[in-house]
């Protein structure tokens, strides 16, 4: 359960959302940028200004995003433990987030590294095996803070291998932070905070990469939780903060959602990292089964397939859904399903705008599809079941979720807070009619049917960031009898 103190931030990352000139930045928060200490000319662990000017400008950590936006998140962040920070009555405070590992799937033989986005989201460095220590400088108040970053010690054997890292010198350079040193020289560093005095942010309850935690963090935590001190976690406080977008990372978001519409190695071919999760692709009645990764059977003729697919654009992410007919004509059952949930769909879509939760839309999702069902003879009319249980069996999952760094963005943050411009959310209706289903229609058996769109929640109209997907029945068929 999220604490009452966390989930009263909501209004206090309102606050924080930073406008205004660069230079009135800089005054504002003294946040001068690194930018001015020189690139290695080498490669680094992730592409640079240096070795890859035709992705990154002077001063990007990752593309599009700043040095400057980097340490504005992380100033926004002790923000926040400043207002916690009064509740608690502590003055020192050390914040401390781990990087992922390297999973492997057999041997030495890796998988492709995906950053801890957290951790991601307050440095932008992509490397495995790092420590980032955020902490009070004695003498001065937060939000004032070091950051500093603890990273593996360059290794040439190991390069030879795994290709180059950035080491220290790299660290600093590229993303900005105050310092960074081996993690050899983590342990030592950390003896600093161990005083009564210091609370530690941690999460120590669900640690993402468990040899640093048992080698650094598990003994450092048995001793402050030995004292009076309490460990707090860290990792809602910087999901409120990734939950409002800044306008870098909405345009970063509109360009995974527009090339999600290309797939695969479109995806790939126009800029995409890697995709944002397994794709759905079925046909038949494999679309009644909602997470569908086999994607290796035959699709047959009249059948529909349900597509669900999203890329990753530089540490952001799309997630989109579209059903069509294999053969380019919807039959009279498909096309009755199909715009019934595009209905529905398109009332939710109007629904997502500010002071409205995801709860609200869910309620009324499950409302509007049981009103529908019955029109096209799938539920009765005068059904005496509850509508709401009776629906969820032709629509078992939710409305929408948050969708940022990571598809299931911001696990954290319940779904019943009123939605705020700045987040992004998806709105994705179903219908789905198992082919051994025999209370249905017989007609409707084997269909499955779902529409999703990411949808950018602004003062005004919701703006659909996948907007370049078509989804109206006749612009579908007219665009597959094209092809």
């Amino acid at each position: 359960m999220i604490p009452q103190t966390v989930r009263n931030i909501s209004s206090a990352v309102k606050t924080l959302r930073i406008q205004g000139c660069t230079n009135c930045l800089y005054k504002r928060f003294s946040i001068m940028p690194s930018g001015q200490k020189s690139l290695p000319t080498r490669y680094l662990g992730q592409p640079s200004p240096f070795t890859h000017p035709h992705l990154l400008k002077t001063g990007e950590v990752t593309p599009g995003l700043t040095q400057i936006e980097y340490a504005l998140r992380r100033h926004k962040l002790l923000s926040l433990i400043q207002k916690e920070a009064e509740t608690l009555g502590s003055s020192d405070h050390a914040i401390i987030l781990l990087s992922h590992p390297t999973y492997y799937m057999t041997n030495d033989i890796p998988f492709s590294f995906h950053q801890n986005t957290n951790f991601l989201y307050l440095c932008g460095f992509q490397e495995p095996d790092s420590i980032l220590l955020l902490h009070t400088i004695p003498g001065m108040s937060l939000p004032s803070h070091k950051a500093v970053l603890f990273v593996p010690r360059r290794n040439e054997s190991r390069e030879l291998w795994d290709g180059p890292r950035s080491g220290v010198d790299g660290a600093v350079a590229l993303t900005g932070v105050d310092e960074a040193y081996n993690m050899a020289e983590f342990r030592q560093y950390l003896q600093q905070f161990k005083d009564e005095g210091c609370t530690l942010w941690y999460d120590n309850e669900s640690p993402v990469h468990s040899v640093l935690h048992s080698d650094y963090l598990q003994p450092f935590v048995d001793i402050k939780t030995k004292s009076k001190n309490v460990v707090k976690p860290v990792r809602v406080l910087v999901q409120y903060l990734r939950h409002i977008k800044s306008d870098t990372e909405i345009e970063l978001m509109k360009m995974a959602a527009k090339i999600t519409s290309e797939f695969d190695f479109e995806c790939r071919a126009r800029g995409a990292d890697l995709l944002a999760y397994p794709p759905v692709v079925a046909g038949g009645n494999r679309s009644n089964i909602l997470h569908y990764v086999k994607n290796n059977q035959l699709v047959q003729d009249g059948e529909l397939v349900l597509f669900d697919g999203g890329c990753e654009y530089s540490g952001y992410v799309s997630d989109v859904t579209r059903t069509w007919p294999v053969n380019g004509r919807f039959t009279t059952p498909q096309s009755e399903l199909y715009q019934a949930t595009l209905d529905v769909h398109k009332s939710c879509l109007s629904l997502c705008t500010p002071g409205i939760s995801l709860e609200n839309i869910y309620a009324f999702m499950l409302n509007h599809l049981g009103q529908k069902l019955k029109d096209v003879g799938v539920l009765q009319e005068k059904c005496k079941d509850d509508i709401y249980k009776t629906v969820r069996r032709y629509c078992p999952h939710h409305v929408g979720h948050y969708l940022g760094m990571d598809v299931h963005d911001t696990p954290d943050i319940s779904r019943s807070i009123a939605l705020q411009p700045g987040m992004v959310v998806t709105i994705e209706p179903g219908i789905y009619i198992p082919e051994n289903d025999t209370s249905a229609p017989p007609r409707f058996r084997g269909i499955g049917i779902r529409i999703e769109d990411d949808v950018l929640i602004t003062d005004e109209e919701p703006v659909i960031l996948s907007a370049d997907c078509p989804k109206e029945l006749p612009e579908v068929e007219k665009i597959l009898n094209c092809h």
